[in-house]
């Protein structure tokens, strides 16, 4: 049984070690019932560059 336990948590790891793999924002959520690893959530956020205020001058002028 020790040795299906050692699998499992071996297996268990792996795929914590999946869901960090080229994760630059987000965040990893475990759930755990009955000190056991039954879900793994992987929450991904993109964050996109900041517009430089030139351009937005720029538009800003325009509309008006």
């Amino acid at each position: 049984m020790a040795k299906k336990r050692e699998a499992l948590d071996d297996q268990v790891r792996e795929r914590i070690a999946r869901a960090l793999e080229d994760l630059e924002y987000g965040s990893i959520h475990i759930v755990v019932h009955d000190s056991q690893v039954v879900q793994i959530e992987r929450t991904e956020k993109y964050r996109l560059p900041p517009e430089k205020a030139e351009s937005k001058n720029v538009s800003v002028r325009a509309s008006k």
